[in-house]
């Protein structure tokens, strides 16, 4: 019997992911006119925040059967192969994309294969593609209210063929750099693993699975959702929740998933803003703690269109409700946590970089305290998830050192009894 330790994940992540940013762009909320053209005045700018990838939602035709709403929800996919006419065409898109990389953008776009619109000519073309309820009918998502699309069933052989095709087709054609699979969780990962192989023919690509599992991993997606870490830093700072809830969460990263694996970190995306409620609404007088904790702890951080503006109302999902841009300290302390997270490898993502280790501390229910370091360098965090202005200490020794304040112009050393007092809901960096 061979216990020779295998090395779990089968794919390799793009090097470009190493320390890459993630927005993701509602094309119909985007600008005033919601088109792709239109969206590329908006690159210098992004370029300037840092961002890396720009992940597209869904571009193509949406239903109109069982439409919700004026436009529709853009996860009814009407045509696979086709470009909603809302946005633009074929071309412009193709544009979109070649023009995000003279950028030095990557794109990848939002692929929903789990179900379709009612009146994809799928449905029509080839009926046996898809479930069916206890009474035989076409049915959307079990115990969703997704009345506006229909289940695929992935038992097809010609179904998996002919979305896995569809797929290689915005590949080859627009030069998109992946996807973002919606509900991926849902779909076998056999059919995900066999799609990886066969995009990775063509070029190097970075998959997103909107879900939480560590199998997804293995041989098709480079990074999943971090769901559970945005909950529980809602409930912290929303709920009284405790914060052993992050250590539970942290601890499950570094033991359960590999190393390799990158986890999206986020205090907002189009589910949460539309659904749940805008960035303040979600954190209150804790965002600024989540929005440092999500760029400078572990994982990729996602920035949802607007935040940088202060995400000032519930995008509207079905309607045209362009965002209001603005200058907002919020696109300033991400653009500064960036830099920080760019010019440190302790900082970067997935194997690139460092796991946090926790601090002790003398408020261990009120104080989040890590350090990241590598041979490069030395960062130690410093959080107060909190109502209450707190002094508090550190034990051990590995926070010990001198440190620039990356929020304050002065350097101070961090002795053994050194007593730190933070203001409530606030977050200190010290770098070595």
């Amino acid at each position: 019997m061979d216990h020779t330790p295998k090395n779990y994940v089968q794919i390799v992540s793009p090097v470009w992911a190493k320390d890459a940013i993630i927005y993701q762009i509602n094309t119909r909320q985007f600008t005033s006119v919601g088109t792709f053209n239109a969206a590329q005045s908006h690159f210098p700018r992004l370029k300037s925040l840092g961002v890396d990838i720009l992940w597209i939602m869904p571009i193509h035709p949406i239903g109109v059967k069982n439409r919700k709403g004026t436009l529709g929800s853009p996860y009814a996919v009407q045509d696979y192969y086709g470009v909603n006419p809302e946005f633009g065409d074929l071309s412009a898109f193709q544009d979109f994309v070649k023009t995000a990389h003279s950028f030095g953008f990557k794109v990848i776009i939002d692929w929903v294969c789990n179900h379709s619109a009612w009146d994809n000519h799928l449905v029509e073309d080839h009926p046996k593609w898809y479930a069916r309820d206890y009474k035989g009918d076409f049915t959307p998502t079990p115990w969703w209210d997704w009345n506006d699309v229909i289940d695929f069933d992935y038992q097809s052989i010609e179904l998996r063929e002919y979305i896995a095709k569809a797929m290689r087709y915005w590949v080859e054609v627009a030069d998109i750099d992946g996807f973002r699979c919606d509900v991926a969780g849902f779909i076998p990962n056999d059919f995900w693993a066999a799609v990886r192989a066969d995009l990775e023919t063509i070029k190097p690509i970075f998959m997103l699975a909107e879900w939480e599992s560590k199998d997804l991993h293995q041989n098709a997606f480079d990074m999943t959702y971090a769901w559970s870490w945005n909950e529980i830093m809602h409930g912290i700072t929303c709920n009284g929740l405790p914060i052993s809830k992050l250590f539970k969460y942290y601890s499950w990263n570094e033991k359960s998933y590999p190393a390799e694996a990158h986890r999206m970190t986020f205090v907002s995306n189009h589910d949460k803003n539309a659904w749940d409620g805008t960035q303040q609404e979600q954190f209150q007088d804790g965002l600024e703690a989540a929005i440092v904790l999500s760029v400078i702890g572990e994982g990729m951080p996602l920035i949802h269109n607007g935040q940088e503006a202060g995400e000032t109302k519930r995008l509207a999902f079905f309607e045209r409700d362009p965002i209001h841009w603005q200058e907002h300290h919020i696109g300033d302390l991400y653009q500064r946590l960036i830099q920080l997270k760019k010019s440190h490898s302790a900082l970067h993502n997935a194997q690139w970089g460092a796991r946090m280790i926790h601090v002790a501390n003398s408020e261990p229910e009120r104080i989040f305290s890590f350090v990241r370091t590598d041979k490069n360098s030395k960062i130690f965090v410093v959080l107060n998830l909190s109502s209450h202005s707190l002094q508090v200490n550190f034990t051990g020794s590995l926070f010990l050192g001198e440190y620039d304040s990356f929020f304050e112009n002065k350097s101070l050393v961090f002795k053994q009894y050194s007593e730190l007092t933070i203001a409530p809901w606030g977050y200190q960096i010290y770098v070595n």
